[in-house]
């Protein structure tokens, strides 16, 4: 989603003006600047391109809320109480792509094997790794082409499995290394495959629609 970005401007001590930047507009950071702004933000969700554009994205609406924690409780028993291993993350969570890239996914998993290679230094803020499975959730107001571009850029930098999930279109596009990408109509259940073995994410709720 594409929103027009604020920023806080001090005048005095105690007080501020906000100025109104336009969508368009393209903000410039360092990845060191960037975490700085983040850190200090923790309540909006932050991403940077590979070339230092700043995205800000807005908070999610209540049905995309509960569609990812739908997803990420599904993630989170699969590893904490049926025994798949690795570490799954929600959409607060960022991570410093290869690339030079910040991205946040909305749902993701890292590999232990993955994970215990990390130093302490580089599991700091965001940790510097591409998730093993990346979910991204498109909701009413996202375009596609973005998403589809993001996604790409996961598949890039290290990501083994990819799932763009499209509600407007009740589809569901995958992503994996040197392969085409996979397009389904209306799933209702999604495989880990060898990425997380075992793993089955039920769709119910998330690709249907509210009533």
């Amino acid at each position: 989603m594409t929103v027009a970005k604020t920023i806080q401007i001090p005048t005095q001590p105690t007080d501020c003006i906000q100025l109104n930047l336009p969508p368009n507009l393209r903000l410039s950071l360092s990845h060191a600047d960037f975490i700085e702004l983040a850190t200090a933000n923790q309540d909006l969700r932050l991403e940077r391109t590979a070339i230092g554009e700043l995205i800000v994205n807005p908070p999610t609406g209540w049905e995309t809320g509960n569609r990812n924690a739908k997803i990420t409780y599904q993630l989170v028993k699969w590893v904490e109480e049926l025994g798949g291993g690795g570490i799954a993350f929600d959409s607060s969570t960022g991570f410093s792509l290869p690339n030079g890239a910040d991205r946040s996914p909305d749902a993701s998993w890292v590999s232990q094997e993955k994970w215990d290679l990390l130093t302490d230094e580089q599991k700091q803020t965001f940790a510097n790794v591409c998730p093993d499975l990346v979910v991204e959730l498109r909701s009413s107001s996202d375009r596609l082409q973005p998403l589809q571009t993001k996604m790409q850029e996961y598949r890039d930098n290290g990501a083994r499995l990819g799932w763009l999930i499209d509600i407007q279109n009740r589809k569901v596009e995958i992503y994996r290394p040197g392969r085409d990408v996979e397009v389904l109509d209306n799933p209702t259940t999604l495989s880990g495959e060898e990425v997380l073995p075992g793993f089955v994410l039920s769709l119910t709720g998330i690709l249907s629609l509210f009533k």
